[in-house]
């Protein structure tokens, strides 16, 4: 039995490559007690900034080994289910169609992918084309890519007469500040002048939180009182941006739910007022999500796209979920450029989005030490 499990193992394996207590010494006679001084008062708690890695003088380890380490947790939730529906099985038969309808479904690909992918695969089955395990998941890997391929569109920055403006949208808790300082970095590395707008106002923490990533990454900031008006910090920064020469000013709006009506007006008012001091902008309108929210994330990028429309999307904290799949759904749903994905805390883990390294990081197995 032993052999025979081994067998199967294999199979898929090929398939997917892949103090001690110090004594106390008697006390000593009591002296005369000593006046206690007036305790000092507790300085005030600095705001909590998420705190990214430093950066390794390691050898780098290729983009693609990097990204499939990112992906482990859906990889191995995704090809695990796709091991036990597909084990064992020389050929193709009806109860091994349900399964891969059961697995793709309850998936994070969403419903809708879902019924694609598998109505792809029958129709490569009727037609003979697809008649084996093995043939079914290389079928299921190039359609995923052809669906992702749409929407592989890496931000490009256009450096011209005029300030390249991005507005940056999203809840709070979604990775919305992190992703700030990532493309602020990336940026000013390349030697641009960058310019960040702190227009989260509402919260005081989240104002500080911008300012200690501008001093971190050198670049310059923009914020106003708290609970100043939004509008008014905005238009600070696009003057200054457009007097100063600034090539690239990122503007940061306050977290909000995607179902409250009256923050998402506020998101338009803001927007209003960038055109008014420049007609262009914002360039780029980047919503970023927690890819965690799995089904949830698809919801939330409709709903903002309807008030505000986007033009890109940032899917953050990859490699903490198992719900990764999502990327593939939100993909053939929205059809909305898929920016840049988050897989991890250091400043370059924040990476342009490419198709084909997604699907091979999602479907092919890697040797990872810390991998559990």
């Amino acid at each position: 039995m032993s052999d025979e499990k081994e067998q199967k193992a294999g199979f898929f394996k090929r398939l997917f490559r892949r103090d001690r207590i110090e004594e106390v010494e008697p006390e000593a006679p009591a002296a005369p007690p000593i006046p206690e001084p007036e305790p000092e008062p507790e300085p005030e708690p600095e705001p909590e900034v998420e705190v990214l890695a430093p950066e390794e003088p390691e050898e780098q380890k290729p983009s693609i080994f990097r990204l499939k380490k990112g992906l482990v947790k859906t990889r191995k939730g995704f090809l695990g289910g796709l091991n036990e529906v597909l084990l064992g099985k020389k050929q193709l038969d009806e109860q091994m169609v349900v399964r891969l309808e059961e697995l793709l479904v309850t998936s994070d690909i969403g419903v809708k992918t879902a019924y694609q992918l598998l109505e792809s695969v029958q129709d490569r089955i009727k037609r003979r084309e697809v008649h084996d395990p093995e043939m079914v998941v290389h079928h299921l890997k190039s359609v995923m890519k052809d669906m992702l391929s749409e929407v592989e569109a890496p931000l490009r920055v256009g450096y011209g007469s005029e300030p390249f403006v991005v507005m940056v949208i999203g809840v709070n808790g979604s990775g919305k500040t992190t992703t700030i300082a990532k493309i602020a970095a990336r940026h000013k590395a390349a030697g641009r002048k960058v310019l960040v707008a702190a227009g989260d106002t509402f919260r005081a923490a989240a104002v500080e939180q911008l300012q200690i990533w501008a001093d971190r990454v050198g670049c310059s900031i923009v914020k106003g009182k708290e609970k100043a008006d939004p509008s008014s910090v905005v238009f600070e920064a696009m003057d200054r941006a457009i007097k100063e020469d600034f090539e690239l000013v990122l503007v940061d709006t306050a977290g909000r739910l995607h179902t409250r009506v009256p923050l998402m007006e506020e998101l338009k008012k803001v927007k209003r007022t960038m055109e008014k001091k420049l007609q262009s902008a914002p360039q780029e309108t980047l919503l970023v999500i927690d890819s965690s929210m799995g089904q949830n994330a698809i919801l939330q990028a409709r709903t903002f796209n309807e008030a505000i429309p986007i033009t890109g999307i940032a899917l953050t904290k990859l490699d903490g979920t198992a719900k990764g799949g999502v990327v593939v759904g939100m993909s053939n749903e929205l059809k909305i450029p898929i920016r840049y994905v988050g897989i991890g805390e250091k400043m370059d883990d924040l990476r342009d989005f490419n198709a084909g390294e997604f699907v091979e990081a999602l479907f092919t197995g890697v040797d990872i030490s810390d991998e559990e």
